[in-house]
């Protein structure tokens, strides 16, 4: 069974820095995209960034130029820096693999002016 794990979540100042990273386990394989998204109160989720195991990553034009995502074959961080109260979010791991969608439970991110 395939479970992602989130960690790194937290309260920052705004004009900081922070690293989320996410761990999968269970039976994958190097042919997978991992991504994270984000969900605002009262918004509908969003993506954040994306890239495939040994590929190249995309961002959303809204963190574009201060984040980067790093990737193992089970992991995926991003760090995102000169953070802004709209980054304020419950960010979520998603997992492509084999045709599935997995999706960890989330971290939380509070953006304080």
């Amino acid at each position: 069974q395939v479970q992602l794990v989130e960690s790194g979540g937290g309260l920052v100042q705004a004009g900081g820095s922070l690293t989320l990273a996410c761990a999968a386990s269970g039976p994958i394989t190097e042919y997978n995209t991992m991504s994270w998204y984000r969900q605002a109160p009262g918004k509908q989720r969003e993506f954040v960034a994306e890239r495939p195991f040994g590929g190249r990553p995309k961002y959303a034009d809204s963190v574009t130029g201060r984040s980067t995502v790093y990737r193992g074959m089970r992991t995926i961080n991003l760090y995102i820096n000169s953070l802004k109260p709209e980054d304020t979010a419950l960010y979520y791991c998603n997992l492509l693999h084999d045709g599935h969608n997995y999706w960890g439970q989330g971290t939380q991110v509070t953006v304080a002016e």
